[in-house]
């Protein structure tokens, strides 16, 4: 199962609000042995969010894609995901009568009035189930293997979760997995392919390259790193180290 992330929102773009949404999706993810294929951010335009969800949802229907949105849900003229979704679907808002129950039981808590612009909150593209909200019972809404919540991390990261833990348990990956990588030093990028190619020949794991170009405190290096199988990442950083000395570069397993 491959996991993608949308994130929409104008105060994301304009830098107006810092995004907590990706790292925290990956944290979870990464907790239960998934991991995130791609992420994508929105302003509030409806027409490009539309077009973005016909992607992902023509590519989610292939059965192995996922994709969470966060942010846009409500009833404000700025949130458009709701009907933007119901669009790219080609199927009508309509009022889902578990998320009504939800908003008027939220209502009667509060001692709100119960306005037309907060039912509107529970429309929902035609064929949507519900998220239940364990913050203010107000769900969110799935449609298309497309999962839907608020912009605010309260209530979406435990939205997030659930739907994890209820709809994708089988597809955790409890296999023993490692990330591991040195500091390397006095070396060019290119002179470090060579090794990293011999070493992605064991289907096993995948390398990685993060060059850096250092500041007063460290000097110019390279992270060269591998990731996948204990044992066989454990045997590719040995063979990186003695690669490293034999190129004349010297490594070290923390910044200097």
């Amino acid at each position: 199962m491959n996991f993608g992330l949308i994130i929409i929102g104008d105060e994301i773009l304009s830098g107006k609000r810092a995004d907590k949404h990706m790292p925290k999706v990956i944290e979870l993810l990464k907790a239960r042995g998934l991991k995130l294929a791609f992420a994508e951010y929105l302003g509030d335009d409806r027409a490009r969010i539309v077009d973005t969800y016909r992607r992902t949802f023509a590519l989610a229907a292939g059965g192995d894609w996922c994709v969470f949105s966060c942010g846009g849900i409500g009833a404000t003229p700025d949130d458009h995901t709701r009907q933007a979704a119901a669009a790219a679907l080609g199927v009508p808002l309509a009022l889902h009568p578990l998320a009504e129950r939800e908003i008027r039981a939220r209502a009667v808590e509060m001692n709100w009035e119960l306005t037309a612009q907060r039912l509107a909150m529970g429309e929902f593209p035609a064929g949507s189930e519900i998220i239940p909200n364990p913050y203010n019972r107000i769900p969110g809404f799935a449609v298309g293997r497309h999962w839907f919540v608020p912009g605010f991390p309260v209530m979406a990261w435990p939205m997030v979760e659930w739907v994890l833990d209820t709809h994708y348990r089988e597809h955790f990956d409890h296999a023993p997995y490692l990330e591991k990588s040195i500091f390397v030093f006095d070396l060019g990028e290119s002179q470090l392919i060579d090794m990293m190619v011999e070493a992605e020949k064991d289907p096993a794991i995948k390398t990685f390259s993060l060059p850096s170009v250092g500041d007063a405190k460290t000097p110019r290096h390279i992270e060269l790193g591998a990731k996948g199988e204990p044992h066989a990442v454990t045997a590719a950083l040995a063979r990186f180290g003695a690669a490293v000395d034999a190129l004349g570069g010297t490594w070290s397993e923390t910044l200097r």
